[in-house]
């Protein structure tokens, strides 16, 4: 008996005494945004607002004119310049430079992912000609224990839109490069000015997104030199020119390191670059401006078809999502949302930009490439359809469990993570569509699409 007993305590005591990585485990909010923060790329960007288009490049909030309504967004931001001047009646404006977000967390054999999303919003593209620009960037983490950056967390791999592609980089390319301070590690991102291209040249244009290629200590350096604001981008063979740094506000390290400030109705006329896309300006003469941090979350309702999602959407694009967790004050089954961007400014009320639900990188189901094509044409993966498989084979149905949903809606919790490998079979990506479950705290998860995380500032 005395040896059972001894035994049984042990037992016991390995058990209290197991590592608590072994136990699921979810973070806090504070540290969902703190993530989100620490990794929130640094965009330096070229403008183009000479001949009466000042502040046309800087971002935007979708609601920056507190009109209520989306679709009047691309008419009113070629009226940017009224609020840039000062004019009475503008002053009640909020611009604030904004990027949606949403962080998703997984736990798989005891170990925590982040997939972080930043959808970058312009409320005009193309010259003014389109409404809505849905730039993107996805970063991967691993190796995550609650406090950003520490030991044993590591930078996975970064995909960028890039019109219809979608560019992977990862850690260990040499594309990629942050800002690393005491409280964030930035990726460095440039981002062409809203104008089209001009035939033959087909040269980086409305608002894409490509990787800075020099270093850090190499920007730096000739910032403090007072050289000319220019920097070398994935996909190109010579440096671009940089009129405006957008910096995550709340990042004070990165705020501090490029001396990045608020925009106001106040600061706007000294906060707009006003040269051509083609003027080099010295580092001094940058503009740099803090972005907030929004949710995706905040956006996804306004499609949903049993919301006032006329005022900004239009139904000639449907997607179906069955909800099995109530979120947004959406319930469970099969949902309708509507994404055709309206425009009342344009006479056919649209220009055919599809709203998040028709993106393919809000499911994670994209193709990834390296090559940045110009002019762009990624391939389909095939995720809705079933068609696109993970590194095991597998569809989308296979792994949930619901064949029947190919074709015909997504479920709520599906998303594919890239794992970083390139496959490049036709609807083969190198990652895994997430298992049933992986979202629930009990395994360790959550689904930040669903779920927002920041204050939304109703006042500000």
């Amino acid at each position: 008996m005395t040896r059972l007993l001894v035994l049984v305590a042990a037992v016991l005591a390995a058990c209290l005494t197991a590592p608590a990585a072994q136990a699921s485990w979810t973070l806090t909010t504070a540290q969902r945004q703190a993530y989100l923060n620490y990794y929130a790329p640094v965009i330096l960007k070229r403008g183009d607002e000479n001949d009466g288009k000042q502040g046309r490049d800087w971002l935007a909030n979708f609601d920056f004119d507190r009109d209520g309504n989306y679709a009047s967004n691309r008419a009113n931001w070629k009226q940017v310049p009224q609020f840039v001047a000062g004019t009475a009646g503008y002053e009640r404006w909020r611009v604030r430079p904004t990027l949606y977000t949403a962080l998703l967390e997984f736990t798989d054999n005891g170990s925590k992912s982040l997939v972080l999303l930043y959808h970058v919003y312009n409320a005009a593209d193309k010259d003014g000609d389109e409404i809505h620009d849905w730039e993107r960037v996805e970063i991967v983490v691993r190796g995550v224990t609650g406090t950003p950056g520490s030991a044993g967390e590591s930078f996975g791999n970064a995909t960028v839109t890039h019109h219809k592609d979608h560019v992977m980089r990862r850690s260990y390319d040499p594309d990629v490069n942050f800002l690393q301070t005491a409280d964030g590690r930035h990726l460095l991102l440039w981002q062409a000015d809203e104008s089209d291209f001009d035939l033959p040249d087909a040269g980086p244009h409305a608002h894409e997104l490509r990787f800075v290629t020099d270093t850090w200590a190499y920007v730096s350096g000739r910032m403090a030199s007072g050289a000319n604001a220019e920097v070398r981008i994935s996909g190109a063979d010579n440096r671009r020119n940089v009129h405006y740094a957008f910096v995550p506000e709340g990042a004070a390290g990165a705020v501090a390191a490029l001396g990045a400030v608020p925009l106001t109705f106040a600061n706007a006329s000294a906060q707009a670059s006003r040269v051509d896309n083609g003027t080099k300006v010295a580092w001094p003469r940058v503009k740099r401006l803090t972005y907030e941090l929004q949710d995706l979350a905040d956006i996804v309702p306004t499609h949903w078809a049993q919301s006032a999602w006329q005022r900004h959407w239009l139904a000639t694009d449907v997607v179906d999502v069955r909800f099995e967790t109530p979120a947004l004050g959406i319930g469970t089954g099969v949902q309708r949302f509507y994404n055709q961007s309206r425009d009342d400014a344009a006479s056919d009320l649209t220009d055919g930009r599809e709203g998040y639900l028709s993106k393919a990188w809000f499911f994670g189901a994209y193709s990834a490439e390296l090559d940045e094509d110009t002019p762009s044409g990624s391939d389909d993966f095939g995720g809705f359809a079933g068609t696109g498989l993970d590194s095991s084979g597998r569809s989308r149905g296979a792994v949930s469990g619901d064949p029947a949903s190919h074709g015909a809606y997504w479920r709520q919790h599906e998303y594919f993570v890239h794992s970083g490998g390139m496959d490049d079979r036709a609807s083969h990506e190198v990652g895994i569509w997430l298992p049933p479950g992986w979202h629930l705290a009990a395994n360790g998860g959550f689904d930040g699409r669903w779920q927002p995380l920041f204050d939304d500032r109703p006042a500000a």
